[in-house]
Order: C-alpha cells, then structure tokens, then sequence
C-alpha cells in the first residue's frame, strides 16, 4: 500500500503558548543538551527529513533534548 507511518515525540518547544520566562527558565536548566527548549524551525526540518527520506518507516523519534517526562 505504500503508507509509512512515522511518530514525532515532542519534548518542550518555545511557542507562545508556553508563556511565561519563568516557566521556560525552569526546564531550560532541566534539559540535557542542548539548555534550552525546542525551537519551531528544528521540528519543520525534521519533518520535512521524515518525508524525503523514504527508509524511515515504522519509528518513534524523539525530539526533546533529553528531557524525559515520566508520567
């Protein structure tokens, strides 16, 4: 048939809806690496990767710079 099927799992990302600094400070310091939260553009061009790339297919990639949340 064709269809791949391909996950992004999203760490933190710096969008308005976060809000405030303080919020943003505080899981800066929390991260791995790299110290700071996700920017937009980093998840486009990981998508953008997903689809030229034909081979990826069946996955769960994680894009949280190591900040894992335990629920």
């Amino acid at each position: 048939m064709g269809v791949r099927v391909v996950t992004i799992a999203l760490g933190l990302f710096d969008t308005p809806l976060l809000g405030s600094k303080k919020f943003s400070s505080y899981f800066n310091e929390m991260t791995p690496f790299p110290k700071r939260l996700g920017n937009p553009d980093e998840y486009a061009r990981l998508v953008q990767s997903v689809i030229e790339n034909q081979m990826i297919n069946g996955e769960i990639i994680r894009l949280d710079g190591g900040l894992r949340f335990d629920l």
